[in-house]
């Protein structure tokens, strides 16, 4: 069976980019704390269109969850730790790949968290050629390989299920509790940046894995629909991600999923 790696990323306005690309005046971008640089760019980008949401380019990594299905083994965590730089984060991400080769999957990775992390791999000299190749290197993923947006080796939950139809997309919050499982839990991606700038770099990443867990819950009713999964390996999948969640309760550093699995019994 092909490795299964659902991932996921928050992100921050990227202070020292913004420094460069502002073109403010040099005593100002001095003088300048963080949260005033990302006010600018929040207030020239509503300008341009009415949202403060960045170009994806402005974007700085802070977190990256994963939950790996491989073997007999389900497991969900977060790369690096709280003080991980975002070089550190991004390399591991990539690194897993070229141990696994996994099926990656995601929603809206193909919109958001992949041009993001493509952006930030290049921004930090991130080696990465496994996900890279296109048929080089494997043949195999002339016809196959991560970045053709109609291959599988990289599924977009969110664009598949759209018909890659961005007036049909739905947001995973929603789509989560519809079948019935717990979806976002007292945060969502607007509030990441007001979290970090309160240091609350833990909650990010316990949000960061929920998100995850999620994704791969719903990923599963998908095997279902389409035929991969029948009803009893269905609930033996559902059966291991409760299993392997409920083990992390006992980890008092880890107390999101507590309130995940709660969520789900309602």
């Amino acid at each position: 069976m092909t490795p299964t790696l659902v991932f996921d990323i928050e992100t921050i306005p990227d202070t020292n980019g913004l420094r460069a690309l502002l073109n403010l005046p040099t005593d100002v971008s001095n003088a300048a704390s963080d949260e005033d640089i990302a006010k600018i760019a929040f207030h020239q980008r509503r300008q341009y269109n009415g949202s403060d949401f960045l170009p994806l380019q402005q974007h700085r990594i802070c977190a990256i969850s994963c939950a790996l299905r491989e073997g007999n083994n389900f497991k969900v965590w977060t790369l690096g730790d709280a003080n991980s730089s975002e070089s550190e984060i991004i390399q591991r991400f990539f690194d897993g790949i070229e141990k696994y080769t996994p099926q990656i999957i995601s929603w809206n990775g193909g919109g958001f968290d992949l041009p993001v992390l493509h952006y930030r791999a290049m921004i930090n000299k991130i080696a990465a050629p496994r996900y890279w190749d296109m048929g080089e290197d494997d043949k195999e993923f002339k016809w196959n390989n991560y970045i053709s947006r109609y291959h599988s080796r990289h599924l977009d939950l969110m664009d598949v299920l759209a018909m890659y139809s961005p007036r049909a997309n739905a947001p995973l919050d929603d789509i989560a509790q519809l079948c019935g499982f717990p979806g976002k839990l007292g945060m969502d991606g607007s509030k990441v940046w007001d979290a970090f700038k309160a240091g609350k770099i833990e909650e990010i990443r316990n949000y960061c894995e929920t998100d995850v867990a999620n994704t791969h819950l719903v990923y599963l009713r998908f095997q279902l629909m389409r035929g991969h999964l029948n009803n009893d390996e269905y609930e033996a999948e559902i059966k291991l991600v409760r299993g392997t969640l409920t083990s992390y309760e006992v980890d008092l550093s880890r107390p999101h999923w507590a309130e995940f699995l709660a969520a789900w019994n309602v």
